[in-house]
C-alpha cells in the first residue's frame, strides 16, 4: 500500500478538469474559487508539475506595487514586469502556466484577465485567492464577463481521502459500483471504518496529510484549531468593528446547529435579523459556511422555489465542525466507537458537504432541503437533489435504522418514483408501498428506496441519474 502523502502529493479529482482545460483550444483564464486552506495554491502547483509545464507563480499580496502595471491592461507590459519580479526568464505563451495567487490583493488584475484572453490566448492563466468572493461581489471595475472560467474547489472529498491513504482499490470499487449485486461485504467493513476516520479528520489537506503521516489525533486537532483561528483572524479583513462580534457569534453557532433550521433568535435575541443575516452572508461569501435553502420541491430547476430566508447551515468541513463545536479531544479509538458514530449532525454535515458539488465544480456549489411546517403536519427532508429532470429526496441516518416518515410525506406530495436514504447498512434497492396520512387524507404511495452507506455519497448523483435513464 502506497500512501501518496509520503511523497508530498495529494491527488485531487479536479486534475481531470484541469488537464482538459489546459489542452482546450478555446481555453479562457481560469479563476479557482474556494475557502482558505482548501489547497488551491498547492493544487495549481501540482497540476503544473504533473503536466511538466513551466510554472510562473506570483503572489500579488506580496507585490502590491504591481497594481499600477495591471491598471494598464496591457499583457505585454504586465508580463515584462512579472518577469523582472520573478527573475525566472521569459514567460512564453506555450507550455507555460502563469499563476496569479492572492489576486484579490490587486483587483485590477482580475479585470486585466480579459486582455490576456483576447491578446495572449495561448498562454494558460490561472488566478486564485483567499476571500476572493468579496472582491468579485464588491468589484468596482469592469468584470470580463464571458472571458473567464471558474472552478470551485472544496475540502478533499472522501474519495480523495481514500487515495491519499493508499486505498486506491477501494476508490476503484466505489467508482465501478452500479447495483447492489456489485456490493462487497469486505469492502463495506473497510469503508465504514474509513468513514469514521474521515469524520474525525475531515477534508482539509493539511489535516489529511497529518492524519496519514503522524497517526496522531492531537496533531490533527491542533491543525483544525489553527485553521479555525486563521479564519477568525480573517474577519477583520472584511468586516468593521461593529460586525466582528456578530461574525464570531454566527461562526460559533453554525457547527452546533447542523441539521437545524437557522433561527435568528437563537443566535442572539437582542440583534436584529437583518444584522445576523448580513453576518451569515459574509461567512457564506468567505466559504466558511453554506446555506442549504428550503425549496418547494415541486420541480426543476430546484432553485426556482428557493426561499432565501429559510435555510439550514453547513460548515466548511466535518473535521473542522467537530473541533469547532467544542467536542472533547478524544483519541481516535474513542471517536471511531459506534456510540460516537451515531451522532446525526456529523453524518448530515458529511453528506451535505459532498452533495454541495453534485452539479459539478464549475457551477456555484448549492444544496437544498424541504420543509413543511404546520400544527400537525410537520415534515422535513434533509436534502433534495436533482437527477436530470427529476427531483430526488435524500434522508441521512447516522445509524443503521430510522423512521422515513418525512420521506413518505415528500413522496406523497410530489409523486417521486425514487428516494435515497444514507445510513450504515450495505447498499440496497427496495420497492416500497405505504399508506401515508396527509393533510388531505390518506394516500397510497409506491416508490423505490435506494439505500446507500455514507461512503457512497459521491456516487449518489450518478446512481440516481442511472435509475431514471434505465
Amino acid at each position: 500500500m502506497v500512501i501518496l502523502v509520503y511523497y508530498g502529493y495529494m491527488k485531487r479529482f479536479a486534475e481531470n478538469f484541469f488537464n482538459t482545460w489546459l489542452k482546450s483550444k478555446s481555453r479562457k483564464p481560469l479563476i479557482v474559487r474556494g475557502a482558505r486552506q482548501v489547497g488551491k495554491s498547492t493544487f495549481v502547483r501540482q497540476v503544473a508539475q504533473a503536466d511538466t509545464i513551466t510554472l510562473h507563480e506570483i503572489n500579488l499580496e506580496r507585490h502590491p506595487e504591481l497594481q499600477l502595471i495591471f491598471k494598464t491592461m496591457d499583457p505585454v507590459r504586465i508580463l515584462r514586469e512579472i518577469e523582472l519580479v520573478l527573475n525566472k526568464g521569459p514567460i512564453h505563451d506555450r507550455h507555460t502556466l502563469l499563476f496569479l495567487d492572492e489576486i484579490q490583493a490587486v483587483p485590477e488584475a482580475i479585470a486585466a484577465l480579459r486582455y490576456f484572453y483576447e491578446e495572449r490566448p495561448h498562454l494558460a492563466v490561472i488566478a486564485a485567492g483567499s476571500l476572493l468572493e468579496f472582491t468579485l461581489s464588491d468589484h468596482r471595475f469592469s468584470m470580463p464577463v464571458g472571458r473567464l472560467e471558474y472552478y470551485h474547489l472544496g475540502p478533499m472529498s472522501f474519495g480523495e481521502f481514500l487515495v491519499a491513504g493508499g486505498r486506491q482499490q477501494l476508490q476503484n470499487y466505489l467508482s465501478a459500483y452500479r447495483t447492489p449485486q456489485d456490493a462487497s461485504a469486505a469492502a463495506h467493513e473497510s469503508l465504514m471504518a474509513l468513514v469514521r476516520d474521515y469524520l474525525f479528520t475531515g477534508g482539509m489537506p493539511e489535516a489529511v496529510k497529518s492524519f496519514f503521516l503522524d497517526h496522531d489525533p492531537r496533531s490533527v486537532r491542533e491543525i483544525h484549531l489553527s485553521i479555525l483561528n486563521t479564519c477568525r483572524d480573517d474577519f477583520a479583513k472584511y468586516a468593521d468593528k461593529n460586525q466582528l462580534q456578530r461574525l464570531r457569534r454566527v461562526f460559533d453557532y453554525v457547527p452546533v446547529s447542523i441539521g437545524k433550521k437557522f433561527t435568528f433568535a437563537q443566535v442572539n435575541r437582542d440583534w436584529q435579523a437583518k444584522e445576523i443575516r448580513s453576518a451569515a452572508d459574509m461567512l457564506a461569501q468567505a466559504g466558511l459556511i453554506s446555506r442549504v435553502h428550503h425549496v418547494s420541491g415541486a420541480g426543476v430547476p430546484l432553485g426556482t422555489g428557493l426561499q432565501d430566508t429559510v435555510f439550514k447551515p453547513l460548515f466548511l468541513d466535518v473535521g473542522l465542525m467537530n473541533t469547532a463545536s467544542g467536542a472533547a479531544p478524544l483519541t481516535l479509538e474513542q471517536f471511531q466507537s459506534e456510540r460516537f458514530m451515531h451522532e446525526g449532525p456529523l453524518a448530515e454535515q458529511f453528506v451535505g458537504q459532498h452533495l454541495l458539488y453534485a452539479a459539478g465544480a464549475q457551477a456555484r456549489p448549492e444544496l437544498f432541503y424541504w420543509l413543511r411546517e404546520g400544527r400537525s403536519a410537520n415534515a422535513e427532508v434533509d436534502y433534495v437533489i436533482q437527477a436530470g429532470s427529476h427531483v430526488v429526496p435524500v434522508e441521512v441516518k447516522a445509524g443503521a435504522t430510522g423512521s422515513l416518515r418525512s420521506l413518505h410525506q415528500f413522496v406523497a406530495a410530489y409523486n417521486t418514483p425514487l428516494a435515497v436514504r444514507f445510513d450504515m447498512n450495505p447498499p440496497s434497492m427496495q420497492s416500497v408501498k405505504h399508506t401515508v396520512v396527509t393533510p388531505k387524507g390518506n394516500k397510497d404511495i409506491s416508490f423505490v428506496l435506494m439505500s446507500l452507506p455514507l461512503y457512497m455519497v459521491e456516487q449518489c448523483p450518478g446512481l440516481a441519474r442511472s435509475f431514471f435513464e434505465n
